[in-house]
């Protein structure tokens, strides 16, 4: 088999089958594949698309190209949570303490900057200390003894998909629908939750700008879903204009955290409210939306999300109490 014919295949829209699929993702990732040649298949891809059959076949692979991880073991009510990203975006630093204080284990690996978006992991950095670099090890057995964990992506972790996605942020490839669902679930197959909240973000300061390409986005990803045995379900949230008040990393760790405290933006509240109670009804937690919503709120106000939030940090690294970041953020 070779590249080249598989780069010429998908310019000339041409299906690719699952072993051409296969072969691209194992190569690259081993190295016997350059970069330029994948930039060039990735922008084939971009302009011409995959159907639903080579995009599942495309996450697979990358899912496949490392270790999965069970966290069955741990627990079969695990969520978790990812978003499209957006300006502004800031849900998983706040939902990921509410969920997981409520009792519910919440396991995520997340991504850096993509496009004009920042990052989970680049806001997490942003605390001086925390580590987002876990092994496999840790990371279960965070979630295992303090319900929650946020990591970066592993090299052990769908290795092919960091690979790409780097890529793609710097060869203009970001906006294409079949790549933004691979990357995300092959992610989250590989990160082992088998509930699975996603948060596709439409408007002007997202990746998706209309409703369609949101909907188109929302429907493969639900099918990769099911075919993987994932209970997936997807949320469209708006993002014509930044979530909350703050924007850069260090500002919006504060606004999380100010979040978390009770203060709470209007646009960013109704988000994390519609987001969070579909993540307690996904673990099987509660089926009431409304009742799902006043736990959440609950759980703010008597300060358990905080508490959670600080168990997160102090878990993953040293806190350096000279540095004035430290103290602002920190302080309660």
């Amino acid at each position: 088999m070779n590249i080249v014919n598989i780069i010429d295949k998908k310019r000339l829209n041409g299906e690719l089958t699952k072993e051409e699929i296969d072969f691209f993702i194992n190569e690259y990732t081993q190295g016997n594949i350059p970069d330029y040649q994948a930039s060039s298949l990735l922008m084939a891809i971009c302009i011409n698309g995959m159907n639903s059959r080579e995009t599942v076949d495309f996450t697979m692979a990358m899912a496949n190209s490392g270790e999965t991880l069970d966290l069955s073991d741990i627990s079969e009510d695990i969520v978790d949570k990812h978003s499209t990203g957006g300006v502004g975006d800031k849900v998983t630093l706040i939902l990921a303490p509410i969920i997981a204080s409520l009792g519910i284990p919440v396991a995520k690996m997340s991504g850096r900057g993509l496009g004009i978006t920042g990052g989970t992991i680049d806001k997490l950095e942003s605390i001086p200390g925390y580590n987002v670099y876990l092994s496999t090890e840790q990371f279960k057995e965070n979630v295992k003894k303090y319900g929650v964990s946020v990591i970066a992506q592993t090299g052990d972790l769908a290795p092919a998909d960091k690979k790409l996605y780097a890529l793609r942020d710097v060869t203009a490839t970001v906006q294409s629908i079949p790549l933004i669902a691979s990357s995300i679930m092959s992610k989250k197959i590989a990160a082992g939750a088998k509930h699975i909240v996603l948060d596709i973000t439409c408007g002007k300061g997202a990746f998706m700008k209309d409703l369609n390409m949101a909907r188109d986005l929302a429907n493969i990803m639900t099918e990769i879903g099911k075919l993987s045995n994932r209970n997936t379900k997807c949320v469209i949230t708006s993002m014509d204009q930044p979530l909350g008040f703050a924007i850069g990393n260090t500002l919006e760790i504060i606004e999380a955290i100010n979040f978390l405290k009770g203060d709470m933006p209007k646009d960013l509240k109704e988000v994390i409210l519609e987001l969070g109670s579909q993540m307690i009804k996904a673990s099987r937690n509660g089926d009431d939306i409304e009742e799902n919503k006043r736990r959440i709120l609950d759980a703010v106000e008597s300060g358990i999300a905080f508490e959670k939030f600080k168990t997160l940090v102090s878990a993953q690294g040293r806190w350096c109490i000279l540095c004035w970041r430290c103290i602002k953020i920190w302080k309660s």
